[in-house]
């Protein structure tokens, strides 16, 4: 019965969260919004909205370590299974946006979770706001300065929809995303203690992989239709997005407090080290390019994360 919940939740968050960006885009269309701006904003933002709604709902649901699991689970997801199984598809030719800016964001902001979890073990609101004014002050730059650096993710969306289209899709995806994530919730608390074990290994195994599913989905089609696949830039922006928007906007409504030590004893270490990993992977023994052998490291990697939490 929990699995279910969990495989409904899930399948509820995915339809969820593709409802809403239809949604999202086709109303920047309407707007007249730059492209550039569609894709560095509300496309990010759409497609974290399962991690961002979870993580609210987990924390005032009483469940906080599933709110701070699922956003480090999903981090090393990205990177460990996402990206790994992308390179041992297609090989990726990383851009000089990667070392000039993304990577470098990505392990400033997952340092600053760090500082913040590590010593009061407690996320409080004006640490939110701080982590939400970085991701401000970071999409304004990217925005000004490194433009070409940003991929479209899902161009197929990129048509207007009739207005009532778009309320349907805002309002669906909405209450599927919702309606998914109490889903998913309800079912892994009730599997954590189905099977004796903690909400954090529910949370950044189960749950993290399963908010991880539209990146994978996304990347594999990619590689299947011989398109350019999901770039490297675009899941390190997704990790950028899960610390800074959805746990920074999660703390600035509630505070996100850890119960279980192992977030900040083990998993925060594996986020930290798989996401200092992808640079010398893209630099040696080819510069700036990422293939097979590099996704056979992650996909290791990701294993022994997943086998070290449950052990």
């Amino acid at each position: 019965m929990n699995f279910l919940l969990i495989i409904g939740g899930l399948v509820l968050l995915i339809l969820g969260g593709n409802w809403l960006l239809k949604s999202a885009v086709a109303m920047s269309l309407k707007l007249n919004i730059p492209k550039i701006v569609i894709g560095m904003t509300v496309v990010s933002f759409a497609t974290s909205a399962p991690e961002l709604i979870v993580s609210i709902n987990a924390a005032l649901s009483g469940a906080p370590d599933l709110a701070l699991g699922n956003v480090i689970g999903s981090n090393i997801a990205n990177l460990g299974l996402v990206l790994a199984i992308t390179l041992l598809l297609s090989k990726i030719e990383v851009q000089k946006s990667f070392y000039t800016t993304d990577w470098p964001v990505m392990m400033i902001a997952s340092v600053l979770l760090f500082v913040f979890i590590a010593f009061d073990k407690v996320i409080v609101f004006y640490e939110g706001l701080l982590m939400f004014i970085f991701l401000l002050v970071f999409l304004v730059y990217l925005l000004r300065f490194q433009k070409q650096a940003v991929v479209d993710e899902m161009p197929e969306d990129d048509k207007p929809l009739p207005l009532y289209k778009m309320v349907s899709f805002l309002i669906i995806g909405g209450a599927g995303l919702w309606g998914g994530s109490e889903l998913l919730i309800r079912g892994a608390t009730s599997l954590a203690l189905e099977f004796g074990v903690s909400e954090r290994v529910i949370a950044v195994t189960v749950v993290s992989v399963g908010t991880s599913i539209p990146e994978l989905a996304a990347s594999v089609i990619a590689v299947l239709k011989k398109e350019k696949a999901i770039s490297l830039g675009n899941l390190i922006g997704s990790n950028v997005f899960n610390i800074l928007a959805v746990l920074g906007i999660t703390a600035m409504i509630t505070p996100i407090s850890v119960s279980d030590e192992r977030l900040i004893t083990n998993d925060i270490y594996w986020m930290l080290g798989i996401s200092f990993l992808i640079l010398p992977l893209v630099f040696f023994p080819k510069g700036l390019r990422l293939n097979w052998k590099d996704g056979l490291v992650l996909l290791v990697s990701y294993i022994a994360f997943i086998y070290y939490t449950i052990s």
